[in-house]
């Protein structure tokens, strides 16, 4: 398992590279409040056959050391410094719900180290319910988080399985997270953004609906938007092959 050391720390990531060795582009997932890199392994797998894919846990995340922050801005600069010991510029950045507020942040900040955003199930502004808030805040853990974060009609082992993967996670690391994420509002400053951006919501998204990827496309540049079918909140696990499909059209067209 491949790992990068940042002033004493270690923080965890996993990759997919090219048998030749010879990646057409380089892309960085983010993933989203609770979450780690598994999220994207669908992406990693299937992108990873044409480009360099990292997906990173944040610090305090999945395998990673360090502490989850309730900052946005301390995160996008996490995301700045771990770039910056891995990638070449201009990479593509890819983020996921919180994952996605950390690139809108990164992207107002460093434009100059994009090729291009790739938004999924995120917003410009992610108010998260008091309740939700006082819940992790004081230990505990929603009973209906994966139904939120899953389309209706998702099945029952996957329900299991997601409920199991929060219950995993101390209920700190995603207070701090949902924190970040409710004190987060670039609403105002979406027009700044100028690099190709792609968005992707799904039809069924309880917590950022399609309205909220409808902003972002509406007031970024250059940005496209596209709604998944089927698809909730976590619609890179929902649809991967759709998701994946329009990622690397995407990269080939800003290449």
């Amino acid at each position: 398992m491949p790992y990068v050391t940042i002033d004493g720390v270690n923080y965890h990531y996993s990759a997919g590279m090219p048998g030749s060795g010879d990646p057409r582009q380089a892309v960085l997932f983010v993933h989203g409040a609770g979450g780690s890199h598994a999220r994207w392994s669908f992406q990693v797998e299937r992108l990873g056959r044409e480009h360099l894919a990292l997906a990173v846990d944040l610090p305090g995340h999945g395998l990673s050391g360090g502490a989850a922050s309730d900052s946005i801005e301390a995160y996008s600069e996490f995301i700045r410094e771990f770039s910056d010991r891995l990638l070449g510029f201009p990479f593509f950045l890819a983020g996921h719900s919180m994952g996605g507020a950390v690139a809108l942040d990164f992207a107002l900040k460093y434009p100059q180290r994009l090729a291009g955003l790739i938004l999924a199930g995120t917003g410009a502004r992610l108010r998260v319910l008091p309740a939700i808030l006082e819940a992790f805040k004081t230990g505990s853990v929603p009973d209906n988080m994966p139904s939120f974060m899953y389309r209706p009609g998702t099945p029952g082992e996957v329900l299991k399985a997601a409920e199991k993967e929060i219950r995993s996670t101390d209920p700190a690391v995603f207070y701090a997270d949902f924190v970040a994420c409710d004190r987060f509002d670039v609403s105002g400053r979406l027009p700044e953004i100028d690099v190709p951006a792609l968005i992707l919501t799904g039809d069924q998204d309880l917590l950022t609906p399609v309205k909220y990827g409808k902003y972002l496309a509406d007031n970024i540049k250059r940005a496209s938007f596209e709604v998944i079918e089927n698809a909730g909140h976590m619609l890179m696990l929902d649809q991967p092959g759709a998701v994946n499909e329009l990622i690397g059209k995407f990269m080939e067209k800003h290449s």
